[in-house]
């Protein structure tokens, strides 16, 4: 009798940018984010499981709405941070001391942001799939 295999965590795939459907692929190239010619390299199958990662035409124009709401939430965790750290006042400068240190923190996180809003679009589009040694990847015809 065979062992269940454990399913792989959900959210340290996305952090590690996996497959959504196997969680053991790697979506994008061995590049680094910060290699600016190969920040959007990915593979066009998974290794592991051939799930097909580019859905159709403009599929990824859908993560600038993933790309806003993670700049948002990074920028409102940073201003409860800073709010119950140092405080907020606009009478000695304190929140404008914020805004730009929270700008220059995004704009140098923002390669990673990229990659991981593309993550989080497509694990809306594809799920995990168990058994994906025995059954095809999900199709998308275009």
């Amino acid at each position: 009798m065979s062992k269940p295999v454990a399913r792989p965590n959900y959210f340290l795939s996305i952090l590690n940018m996996k497959c959504p459907r196997c969680r053991k692929g790697d979506l994008f190239k061995p590049y680094s984010a910060y290699n600016f010619k190969h920040t959007f390299d990915m593979h066009e199958r998974c290794e592991h499981c051939s799930q097909q990662y580019n859905m159709e035409p403009g599929f990824w124009y859908g993560t600038g709405y993933v790309s806003y709401a993670l700049a948002i939430a990074f920028s409102v965790a940073t201003f409860i941070a800073w709010w119950v750290l140092i405080g907020v006042s606009i009478n000695d400068n304190r929140v404008f001391w914020w805004l730009g240190s929270n700008s220059i923190l995004l704009l140098l996180l923002q390669p990673w942001l990229m990659r991981l809003s593309r993550t989080i679009y497509l694990y809306f589009f594809v799920r995990y799939d168990a058994r994906h040694q025995e059954t095809e990847p999900q199709k998308f015809d275009y």
